[in-house]
């Protein structure tokens, strides 16, 4: 889910822009200043949401198949993990105001032109523009946090109520998504951004202070963005293609080849770039290698549940899409109440450790609960996987956040938590792409729509299962020096020991 983990990529150098700093016309706006941040992330929160909630009626508008509409959401994430940590960089070269508004601009424009597109192509790669304005926004938002408010008590307050009000963002685009679909249409979840956009830009524009950048190297990473998110494209393409029973057909071999051969340069380029996008060295650590791969294959495990629970309840449930956004209230309730305000209770009363362990085991659990669905089970044989599912996700992704950053050099957390959620992201539309093409190459013909569908379903939970249970071997694995100084969990209130985690 989106709205996990702390977008952070490059923190910004420099004095801190306290009220003081800033002056007093300045520090009038800071609790401004700090709802426009939060908007700007929570734009992009609710953006998944509510488009997830759409998805099955954007399939029968368009008379296509479901492995065809997932790029809705499969561009979007895809373009918006392969321009993260570029824009930070870029947000340190040329002012984090000026890349805000252009991030929040680009959004906005890219959600009406995708509310008015005629054809579902159209869509698509508005919706690939969408994620570069997302990427773009979201993390100098974050930058822009880390220098609003001073490391300390006044950042972990500020930082609890980020994370709470972003935890509610998944709730807002459940059920703004339901109540849009069923009274305005489908178009009108793109267009909920407009309005909220506009009025965003027009007081950034305003009242946030300009800030030069700060970097001496202006080196922008650009090849490396492109070649990265373009080989994820083509990977996430041959499992679509897949996912019409054309598993070795050249139409699926050429992408992967294409895929395999744009990573590869890819990483050469990381080799050999001045200021690279994912120092390979850097990535190599063992704490950080474990915990982003932990994160990742969590990821993909996860990826598509949102997406094939939403479809199953229209498509097989026959609910409306305004009951299928109440069916999801369960859980975004438990990211609200755990993801927001109960994590550092849990963390603090368990440790790091047993907190990870325990929640990946909650997520294969909650999977695993998954797996029987039937076409007469209804709303209950789902809604207690989809709730210990969200339990444990709710906690995981933020722990192994933590995890990435622990150990590592003072001033690389930037880098270290910049790597893990674009691990995050990448995870989401590849898994999604996967479990679509799996539950869609095992349907069975010649049964019943519903029954039928069931059936790729389970399958696809089978696999998102075992996917999970290799999430938890990983975490088991995750180890750090015992001796080396405690790191602060800036944003949790909590100071992150590696001797917590034996």
């Amino acid at each position: 889910m989106a709205i996990i983990g702390v977008e952070q990529v490059d923190v910004i150098e420099g004095p801190r822009h306290s009220a003081e700093t800033q002056g007093k016309g300045h520090a009038s706006h800071t609790s401004l200043i700090f709802a426009l941040v939060i908007i700007a992330v929570f734009l992009d929160v609710m953006d998944f949401s509510v488009v997830n909630v759409a998805l099955p009626v954007i399939e029968t508008a368009f008379s296509t198949s479901l492995a065809q509409v997932q790029w809705i959401i499969g561009a979007y994430g895809l373009t918006m993990a392969g321009f993260l940590m570029l824009s930070g960089r870029a947000g340190d070269i040329y002012g984090q105001k000026k890349l805000f508004m252009l991030g929040i601009v680009i959004f906005t424009l890219s959600s009406f032109f995708a509310g008015a597109a005629p054809s579902l192509t159209l869509i698509i790669a508005l919706r690939a523009v969408q994620g570069i304005g997302a990427a773009i926004s979201s993390v100098t938002a974050f930058s822009i946090f880390i220098i609003l408010f001073p490391e300390g008590k006044s950042r972990n307050r500020a930082m609890g109520i980020f994370m709470a009000v972003l935890s509610a963002g998944f709730a807002a685009g459940a059920l703004a998504g339901g109540f849009l679909t069923a009274f305005l249409g489908w178009r009108s979840v793109f267009y909920i951004n407009v309005p909220i956009g506009i009025v965003a830009a027009l007081l950034i524009n305003k009242y946030l202070p300009e800030a030069p950048g700060r970097s001496e190297n202006r080196h922008l990473d650009l090849p490396g963005a492109v070649t990265l998110t373009a080989g994820l494209m083509l990977l996430v393409y041959a499992f679509t293609v897949a996912s019409a029973g054309s598993l070795y057909s050249l139409q699926t071999i050429i992408p992967l080849i294409l895929a395999v051969a744009a990573l590869a340069v890819f990483v050469y380029i990381e080799s050999r770039s001045r200021a690279p996008l994912m120092p390979l060295g850097f990535a190599r650590q063992g704490m950080v290698l474990n915990s982003n791969a932990a994160v990742l294959v969590m990821a993909v495990a996860s990826g598509g549940l949102g997406v094939l629970v939403t479809v199953f309840m229209q498509q097989v449930l026959d609910f409306s899409p305004l009951y299928a956004g109440l069916g999801f209230l369960p859980p975004a309730l438990i990211f609200f109440v755990i993801g927001g305000w109960g994590l550092n209770p849990i963390i603090e009363r368990i440790g790091p450790k047993k907190a990870m362990v325990g929640s990946a085991i909650l997520i294969a659990i909650g999977i695993a609960l998954l797996i029987p669905i039937s076409v007469q089970g209804g709303y209950l044989s789902i809604l207690p996987g989809t709730v210990l599912w969200a339990l444990g996700a709710s906690i995981a992704f933020p722990v192994l956040s933590l995890a990435a950053v622990s150990g590592i050099k003072q001033g690389e957390e930037g880098l270290a938590t910049g790597l893990v959620t674009t691990s995050q992201r990448i995870g989401f539309p590849i898994g999604l792409a996967v479990l679509v093409a799996i539950a869609a190459a095992t349907t069975p013909a010649g049964m019943p729509a519903k029954a039928a569908t069931v059936i790729g379903y389970r399958n696809a939970f089978i696999v998102a299962e075992l996917l999970s249970i290799l999430t938890i071997f990983i975490v088991l694995r995750l180890k750090v020096n015992p001796n080396a100084k405690p790191v602060i969990a800036e944003g949790f209130g909590m100071e992150f020991a590696e001797a917590d985690l034996p």
